[in-house]
């Protein structure tokens, strides 16, 4: 795969920490912080900024094994289908009669498998993982389709609400909780562990990594159980928080996901890329998603502004390489 720069690659050496792409993140943050407490009297409520952070907390959860995929050069573009096809067992489970333990055993034992589905058609068969994951973005959701129809499933045993509903102290809700909690736990995983080092090296070259010891195939396998079984646990709460499942849950969601870890840094063409940048661009998203939804921007508006920030940045480091190599060729 040819390498394109990429944003955290932008500064120099003088100025590198000031031109990091963290910083310029922390300042469209603050930015958009400002713009959106001018343009609404109720951003500022503590009850609203919570509820802007159910905008994206469910998406965040997947962009964080996402981004170490993306880095090992692969992308998974079938997680919002895994969502839908493990909110699906988690209905059939409660309409048996099973408790809140087991649908969200199940849940996540379904996006295990759906990941584990992935990594071994990718890795066996030496297919891209884009044509692997469009696939089964269509045969999960097809399932769902086939099970569910035109119906949905609504109930959901006792305390099953409070995973997307509850707040654990004042209004700071689970899901935001454990979000923070998540991005600990990969940022140490990404930047401070082994398995993390490996990440890197598959992204800068596959090949010399196997060569120097690396099971290359056995960690993307990984690396794709782990975005499963994140996808099957964003399922557990979005159900929660809505109470029902239906076959169009999440749809269209890998595009928000894949647009989240793209601006957070991670080079879409691996080997580059920090969970700090990523955690920012999430918060970022958030920020801007629930601004527009102040200002009551319609969510097809909000699709074609997503879409537009997703080639903006992976286009806008290719441009600006391509200047650079103009003023050295001068």
């Amino acid at each position: 795969m040819k390498h394109h720069p990429v944003p955290d690659s932008l500064s120099t050496p003088v100025r590198r920490y000031l031109f990091r792409w963290e910083i310029f993140l922390l300042l469209v943050i603050a930015m958009v912080f400002i713009l959106n407490s001018l343009a609404s009297p109720y951003f500022l409520d503590p009850w609203n900024l919570s509820d802007a952070t159910f905008n994206f907390t469910e998406k965040a959860l997947i962009a964080l094994p996402m981004a170490m995929l993306i880095i090992c050069r692969e992308i998974d573009l079938s997680v919002a289908s895994t969502m839908a096809l493990a909110s699906v067992c988690m209905g059939l489970a409660a309409q048996a009669g099973f408790g809140t333990e087991t649908l969200v055993g199940i849940a996540l034992l379904v996006g295990l498998l759906c990941g584990l589905f992935n990594g071994l058609v990718v890795t066996g068969f030496g297919i891209p993982s884009i044509v692997v994951t469009i696939g089964t973005m269509s045969l999960y959701r097809g399932i769902t389709y086939v099970i569910l129809g035109d119906s949905a499933f609504t109930e959901y045993p006792d305390g099953f609400e409070y995973f997307g509903q509850g707040y654990v102290v004042w209004v700071f809700s689970f899901e935001f909780i454990l979000f923070l909690g998540l991005a600990l736990v990969f940022y140490v995983l990404l930047h401070h562990t082994n398995f993390g080092r490996r990440t890197y090296a598959i992204g800068h070259n596959p090949v010399a990594a196997l060569y120097s010891g690396i099971q290359v195939n056995r960690h993307k396998v990984i690396l794709f159980m782990l975005v499963g079984m994140l996808s099957g646990l964003a399922s557990i709460l979005l159900t929660s928080r809505l109470g029902s499942t239906r076959p169009s849950i999440a749809i269209g969601w890998e595009l928000s996901i894949v647009t989240m870890v793209v601006l957070g840094g991670v080079s879409i063409a691996g080997g580059a890329g920090s969970m700090t940048g990523v955690v920012l661009a999430v918060l970022l998203m958030g920020l801007v998603t629930f601004g527009l939804g102040l200002l009551n921007v319609p969510g097809i508006v909000m699709t074609i502004i997503i879409g537009a920030m997703l080639i903006s940045v992976i286009s806008v480091p290719v441009v600006l390489n391509k200047l650079k190599q103009r003023r050295k060729v001068r």
